[in-house]
């Protein structure tokens, strides 16, 4: 799922943007290259004179998609969530666009700590404190809580997506509210949590972000588990609907080769959910 662009022409592009923006935005750079989904991004550890330790990331898509909720998600959710846990954000950098793909590179500031998982899909049991769970509680109560007009989750898609893909019709009545839209153990991390990558925020059924969580972690019992007792509105009528939207989604991507190994797992939940 995370690896380098699948030609060396696009990584030479993306490499030649990573430095334009290291010239533009005055940091120098050490340490691994990370390659987000499909080459798409590129995080690195920067050095910025007045800032100190820094994080240099890398966005690319066709330039007639450089636009919108992804491209503008980290600088809206900047302005949006003040209050929580996230990297600041630094500046940003418009780069040159190569052979019809367009760039942007944000400076944050790092965060020393890792991430508690190395990819989305959970495979081994975290014991986290209690005061990490109540800390991603109350970020993700303030986040459901601010408006927007961004969606992360359209209802057009749930009324398509359930019956297609995980067998149940679409509920006729959905509650909406604020989520981050990507919230995994990839994205939260040891110490705090620090929530990462906010790009696809918006609105999305009512209790999204746990059962995204719950979901991602269906090979974990344990940790599972812990997750249902820390969110108890995925025992809820609107956390059930959450829930299966959330199997929706990972068996539509299944089906396009993604995390394969969560099948099994995402059907059981969508029979015990929906009996």
């Amino acid at each position: 799922m995370y690896s380098p662009p699948t030609t060396p022409a696009d990584e030479h592009r993306a490499l030649a943007a990573q430095q334009e923006a290291i010239t533009a935005l005055g940091v120098t750079v050490e340490g691994r290259r990370l390659w987000g989904y499909q080459g798409r991004t590129l995080g690195q550890k920067a050095h910025h004179p007045g800032r100190g330790a820094c994080w240099l990331r890398l966005i690319s898509a066709p330039a007639a998609q450089a636009k919108g909720k992804l491209w503008e998600g980290t600088k809206d959710a900047a302005a949006a969530f003040p209050g929580v846990r996230k990297p600041a954000l630094y500046g940003i950098h418009d780069g040159t666009e190569r052979d019809g793909t367009a760039y942007r590179a944000e400076l944050t500031a790092f965060i020393d700590s890792p991430a508690c998982a190395p990819e989305p899909v959970l495979t081994d049991e975290l014991e986290l404190p209690e005061t990490w769970w109540k800390s991603l509680r109350t970020d993700l109560e303030t986040i459901a809580a601010t408006p927007t007009e961004r969606v992360a989750v359209r209802r057009q898609w749930i009324d398509r997506a359930l019956p297609q893909y995980a067998g149940v019709p679409a509920p006729v009545d959905v509650d909406w509210a604020t989520a981050h839209g990507d919230c995994h153990f990839a994205n939260l991390t040891v110490a705090g949590p620090t929530l990462l990558d906010f790009e696809g925020f918006g609105l999305a059924p009512v209790g999204y972000d746990p059962a995204l969580l719950y979901a991602y972690s269906l090979l974990t019992p344990r940790t599972a588990t812990r997750i249902r007792d820390e969110f108890p509105i995925l025992d809820t009528p609107a956390g059930q609907t959450a829930l299966l939207v959330v199997a929706a989604d990972l068996l539509q991507s299944a089906s396009r080769g993604d995390h394969p190994e969560l099948i099994e797992s995402l059907r059981a939940l969508v029979t015990s959910v929906a009996r």
